[in-house]
């Protein structure tokens, strides 16, 4: 699975994105926690994020299928 991370997000993974092994089935909250093992300074950051999967807003236990693109979102300011 493509993991793709946005402003605050991509600056605590220290990458814009990465590949990442996700086992079959895993919820969204499941790939959180894969991510925060993988990159620790998430671990606040992650549950204020939206996640968009292949382009759509899903919440934490929409399960990704083999091949698909999750975005991280972090909250957002602007006007």
């Amino acid at each position: 699975m493509l993991i793709r991370y946005f402003a605050a997000a991509r600056a605590a993974a220290g990458t814009p994105q990465e590949n990442l092994e996700v086992p079959d089935g895993a919820s969204v909250a499941q790939i959180a926690e894969l991510l925060v093992a993988r990159h620790p300074a998430l671990r606040p950051l992650l549950p204020r994020c939206g996640y968009l999967l292949d382009e759509v807003a899903v919440r934490d236990t929409a399960a990704p299928a083999t091949g698909a693109v999750l975005d991280v979102l972090p909250p957002f300011a602007g006007g």
